[in-house]
C-alpha cells in the first residue's frame, strides 16, 4: 500500500519559497568567498614576490668587486633572463661569442652557455625580477698575455683594455624598437632556452617587465643617440666620462652642450693602490681630491642614482682597492740599463710621477698628483674641456639631503693631473686618451708617434712596453682589434714631450727602467 505524504502547511510552503529565493544569493556569496580565497592564494604571494629588493652577498672581496651590485640595476638594469636570451635573439651581433663580442670577460669556470653573466655585471632582485647592470669591474678588469699562445690572464684593477662599451651601448639603443624585443619573441626564446615561467609570471613579463625594458631603452636612445652620432667611436678601453652623465643624470640635451665639450673620451684608468692617492688630484683632469666623491661619481656614471645607490657595496669595493697592488712587471731588462735609465728618470720624471724601487712603487714627488696646466702640457684638450662649470654646479646638488655623501670637492681645472705610474706595464695605450700605443712611442717627438694603430689587443710588447699595436689604415677591416685614428677629434697624440729630447741611447735606457714599473 502506497504511503501518503503528509499535507504541506501554508507555513512550510512559505518557508520553501523563501529558501528558493535566497539560493541565488547564497551561491553568489559562496562564489565571492571562493574568488576571494583564490585572490588571496594567488595575489598575496604574487604581491609579495613583486615587491621589495634582495641582493646577493659575496664573501670574497674580489668576487664582490667583479659580480656584486652597487645599485645600478633598479633604474638602468636589464632583466637577467633577457641578458641570457639576447645572444639567441640577435646572433648577427652577439653570435657564438655572446657578450665577449664587445670585450666582456668571464671569471674562470663561468660561461655564456651556463647562463652566467660577465665580469662587471652585478645583479639585484627588484620587485620580483632579477636585474643585471654594470659595476666597477666592468671598466677596471682586463687581460694580458705574454705571447699569443698564452691563455689570457685576468687582472682586477687594470684598465678594461678589451671592453668596447661604446659598441655595447649602441647595440642596446639600436634594438630598442626591434620586433625581436617584443614580448612574444622574447618569451618564446626564454621557453626554448629552458627558462620556465608560470602563467602569472608570463602575464607580468608580457604586460609590465618587457614593456618597461623597451620604454627605458627608447628613452635612453632619445637622450644619448644624438650625442653618440657626433662622436668618433670610442673603441675598446675608452669611455666618454661625463657627457652621457650630463644627459642621463641631469636631463640635459645635446643643445645644452657647447660644441667644445661634446667629446670627452678617455682611457679607463687603473685603480690599484688607492690609499696613497688620498688627497691627490683625481680623475684625468684632477677635478676632485676626494676618493669617496670620485668613487660615488663613477658609480653614478655606471647607472646608479641617488635613490638606488648602495653605499655599503661601493664602500666595500673602495676599501678593498686601498691596498690592491698591481702584479709585478714580467719584463726583465739588463740591470745596468735599468740603473742608467733610473738615473735619467729620477732627474726628469720622478717629481711628477713618483718612482719604482725594485718591486715597490714609491708615491713621492714634489708635484705628484698635481694638475699641470695644459698650456704647458700640450696634450689633446677635449677631455679637459668636457668637464664644465655647469656640470660642476649640477654635481653639487647631488645627495644634498645627506651630509655624508654630498658632493663638495669638484672643481674645474686648467690641465691634467700628474699620475702615479704603478702597474705601468698594464696601462697601455698611454696619455689620458690612449693615443700613444707604447712607452717607446711616448718617448718620441709627437710628430714621430704612430698616426693610426690597433688597440684592444692584450699581448705584451716586450721591446716597446705596452701591448702589441700594429699600424693600421682607418676604414679597412681588421681580423681583431680596433683601428684608432689620432687625427679624429679628441684622439690627438700631441704634447707630453718630456724625454723626447734625449739621445737615442738615453731613451732606450729610460725605457728599460719604465719596463720594470
Amino acid at each position: 500500500m502506497r504511503r501518503q505524504e503528509p499535507p504541506v502547511t501554508a507555513v512550510q510552503d512559505a518557508s520553501r519559497r523563501r529558501r528558493r529565493r535566497r539560493l541565488p544569493l547564497t551561491l553568489l556569496a559562496l562564489a565571492v568567498v571562493v574568488a576571494g580565497v583564490l585572490v588571496l592564494a594567488i595575489g598575496v604571494p604574487t604581491l609579495w614576490r613583486y615587491s621589495g629588493e634582495s641582493v646577493r652577498h659575496y664573501a670574497d672581496p674580489e668576487a664582490h668587486f667583479r659580480h656584486g651590485s652597487i645599485g645600478s640595476e633598479p633604474e638602468s638594469g636589464l632583466p637577467v633572463r633577457l641578458w641570457r636570451v639576447l645572444p639567441e635573439l640577435f646572433p648577427e651581433t652577439l653570435g657564438e661569442e655572446g657578450y665577449a663580442a664587445f670585450g666582456f670577460l668571464y671569471a674562470p669556470g663561468d660561461s655564456l652557455d651556463a647562463g652566467d653573466l660577465p665580469i662587471g655585471v652585478g645583479t639585484r632582485e627588484v620587485r620580483g625580477v632579477e636585474l643585471g647592470w654594470l659595476n666597477c669591474a666592468v671598466c677596471h678588469t682586463g687581460t694580458v698575455r705574454e705571447s699569443p699562445e698564452d691563455e689570457p690572464r685576468l687582472v682586477s684593477g687594470m684598465p678594461s683594455n678589451n671592453l668596447d662599451l661604446n659598441g655595447f651601448i649602441a647595440f642596446l639603443l639600436e634594438i630598442a624598437d626591434d620586433p625581436r624585443l617584443a614580448p612574444d619573441s622574447v618569451l618564446a626564446a626564454m621557453e626554448e632556452q629552458g627558462q620556465e615561467l608560470g602563467w602569472v609570471e608570463r602575464l607580468v613579463w608580457r604586460h609590465a617587465v618587457l614593456p618597461r625594458v623597451r620604454e627605458g631603452l627608447l628613452a635612453t636612445r632619445a637622450r644619448l643617440a644624438p650625442l653618440l652620432a657626433e662622436q668618433p667611436a670610442w673603441g675598446p678601453g675608452r669611455v666618454d666620462t661625463f657627457n652621457p652623465y650630463k644627459l642621463i643624470q641631469f636631463d640635459m640635451t645635446l643643445a645644452d652642450l657647447t660644441e667644445g665639450e661634446r667629446i670627452g673620451t678617455a682611457d679607463f684608468p687603473s685603480i690599484f693602490l688607492q690609499r696613497p692617492r688620498q688627497g691627490m688630484d683625481l680623475h684625468w683632469d684632477g677635478n676632485n681630491a676626494s676618493l669617496q666623491e670620485r668613487n660615488l661619481s663613477a658609480a653614478l656614471g655606471a647607472g646608479v642614482t641617488e635613490e638606488s645607490v648602495d653605499h655599503a657595496a661601493i664602500e666595500r669595493v673602495a676599501d678593498w682597492l686601498l691596498d690592491l697592488e698591481p702584479p709585478p712587471s714580467p719584463h726583465d731588462p739588463e740591470a745596468d740599463d735599468v740603473a742608467a735609465g733610473k738615473a735619467l728618470y729620477m732627474r726628469h720624471c720622478a717629481d711628477c710621477h713618483g718612482y719604482q724601487e725594485g718591486e715597490r712603487y714609491v708615491f713621492e714627488g714634489e708635484r705628484l698628483g698635481e694638475v699641470v696646466p695644459n698650456a704647458r702640457l700640450g696634450v689633446d684638450p677635449a677631455r679637459l674641456d668636457s668637464y664644465t662649470e655647469t656640470l660642476r654646479r649640477y654635481q653639487l646638488t647631488l645627495f644634498a639631503e645627506d651630509e655624508r655623501y654630498r658632493f663638495r670637492h669638484f672643481r674645474k681645472t686648467d690641465g691634467y693631473a700628474n699620475q702615479p705610474l704603478d702597474g705601468l706595464w698594464l696601462r697601455a695605450p698611454y696619455l689620458h686618451n690612449g693615443s700613444v700605443p707604447t712607452l717607446h712611442d711616448l718617448l718620441l717627438p709627437p710628430e714621430e708617434r704612430p698616426t693610426a694603430f690597433v688597440r684592444g689587443l692584450d699581448v705584451l710588447d716586450g721591446d716597446k712596453g705596452g701591448f702589441v699595436a700594429p699600424d693600421c689604415t682607418p676604414g679597412e677591416p681588421l681580423d681583431e682589434g680596433f683601428c684608432f685614428d689620432t687625427r679624429l677629434p679628441g684622439n690627438g697624440n700631441q704634447g707630453h714631450d718630456y724625454g723626447t729630447g734625449l739621445a737615442a741611447g738615453e731613451r732606450a735606457a729610460l725605457l728599460d727602467y719604465l719596463l720594470t714599473f
